[in-house]
């Protein structure tokens, strides 16, 4: 139930929590009952909605409003058959009123009965002066079961009641996406603008369609119109920037960026992108500058640090670019993301145990890509972690099962430690697919290499 409430328009808020403090009971009449018990349902505040509730309905027990908003607080508290007892009784006096079908379909929904919450849903359809309130608790329904058809047609009649009802829109979007359907939806959102024109949100959404075809002058167009109907569309100027830098327009996308952190405060987003054009450009000072600004603006932000630390990588300032990584693995130590770039420039600087800390970290975190691995096992090779090595190798067979570049490797390892059968076993099948790798055991292991077994499966399996 959703009616409207302004505190500074009506003093029942204030009488009501003055009544509260003092004990001193005021009379309310149940319409003002109501909208304070509805403001603090809305609000979150349920145990001063109850007692909203339970005041009201010792002044006005017959209310039916109020034992409405008794049995939604039951339900927020997951007292299902509390509240169910309360719309059964009410049902018996009124059985035309759609609350009391929308409250038994929000029963449904919490127990995940999202059918006969669309089947109850659909009857007060029928019943109420709102229709589109309804048509949008049936799309989330149909959302909840991953209906995206059902769910987008049941929004599409709430735009259909209400142009201005965006947050339908965002949803029927949603699920055109969702069904990977972006002409479908660049078709939709037309006919839309056909009737409303300067709709900036439509042709924002009609942007990022194009945006996801790789149509990037159309996308551009739309971000344009979209600007054109509201120049303070902070979301259109940031996604033209996006579509000029895919355009290799740099100098565009920054002044598309730079109006966004006049219009507003600054995002991470758009220092972050002030600074990917900068580095494009060239212009180091002023690339490093933004980067150093995003990760201010939130320190919680991946991408910003990971910018930083790149960008120092590129340049070949080891140094520099761990000193980046290590602030940012100390604000979130379980970012893969971060462990991963630790352990490469641990490599590159030669510290090979904080290296190995690094891609055992990156493992741990369920980055399992191949060369990471790879690096892991050579590291402990490295230093001298033979059977660490074995053991990564091993395991890294369970997801990359005819590697070759990990049967060399395990082979290798293998007749190093004398179990000259299973070097043989590795050698072999490694071979088989792709005898030109055998340079990984003349590299990594020379004294394997010029095993005289070796040298005959070379020799063999080469010709």
């Amino acid at each position: 139930m959703c009616m409207d409430y302004n505190p500074e328009e009506n003093l029942s808020l204030t009488r009501f929590e003055s009544m509260l403090k003092t004990n001193n009971v005021t009379f309310f009449d149940s319409e003002e009952f109501e909208a304070i018990a509805n403001h603090y349902i809305e609000d979150g505040k349920i145990a001063l909605a109850r007692k909203a509730v339970k005041l009201g309905l010792e002044q006005h027990p017959t209310s039916t409003n109020l034992r409405l908003y008794k049995a939604e607080i039951f339900i927020f508290e997951n007292k299902f058959d509390l509240a169910d007892a309360i719309l059964t009784e009410l049902y018996e006096l009124e059985p035309t009123n759609e609350e009391i079908y929308i409250q038994k379909a929000n029963i449904y929904s919490k127990q995940d009965k999202h059918r006969k919450a669309i089947d109850l849903l659909e009857m007060a359809v029928d019943l109420t002066s709102e229709p589109s309130d309804v048509y949008s608790l049936i799309g989330m329904e149909y959302l909840f079961i991953d209906d995206f058809h059902n769910a987008k047609y049941n929004f599409m009649k709430c735009l259909e009641l209400d142009e201005s009802d965006y947050s339908s829109l965002y949803n029927i979007i949603y699920c055109f996406d969702f069904l990977e359907q972006h002409e479908e939806a660049i078709d939709y959102l037309n006919m839309f603008l056909d009737k409303n024109p300067y709709c900036e949100v439509a042709w924002h959404q009609v942007g990022k369609q194009y945006f996801d075809l790789k149509h990037y002058e159309k996308a551009l167009s739309a971000f344009d119109f979209a600007v054109i109907s509201d120049d303070r569309f902070i979301g259109a100027y940031l996604e033209k920037g996006k579509v000029l830098e895919k355009l290799g327009r740099y100098h565009e996308a920054l002044e598309n960026y730079q109006i966004t952190l006049e219009l507003d405060d600054p995002t991470s987003f758009a220092l972050l992108r002030m600074g990917k054009c900068y580095d494009k450009l060239g212009s180091d000072e002023n690339a490093l500058k933004y980067y150093k600004l995003c990760v201010h603006e939130d320190p919680l932000l991946d991408n910003g640090w990971i910018a930083i630390t790149d960008f120092y990588h590129k340049r070949l300032n080891y140094q520099k670019a761990l000193y980046y990584i290590n602030k940012a693995i100390n604000i979130d130590s379980e970012n893969v993301l971060y462990w991963k770039r630790y352990a490469k420039i641990n490599h590159r600087l030669k510290f090979y145990e904080e290296a190995e800390h690094g891609y055992r970290r990156t493992l741990e975190l369920g980055n399992y890509e191949l060369q990471t691995w790879l690096s892991h096992a050579d590291i402990l090779l490295h230093i001298g972690e033979t059977d660490a090595a074995t053991t990564i190798l091993t395991q890294s067979l369970e997801f990359y099962p005819e590697n070759v570049e990990i049967m060399y490797r395990l082979s290798g390892l293998n007749y190093n430690k004398g179990n000259d059968i299973q070097g043989r076993y590795f050698l072999k099948n490694a071979l088989k697919s792709d005898p030109e790798f055998a340079i990984i055991l003349e590299e990594l292991f020379p004294y394997v290499y010029v095993k005289k077994e070796v040298k005959e499966l070379l020799a063999k399996y080469s010709r």
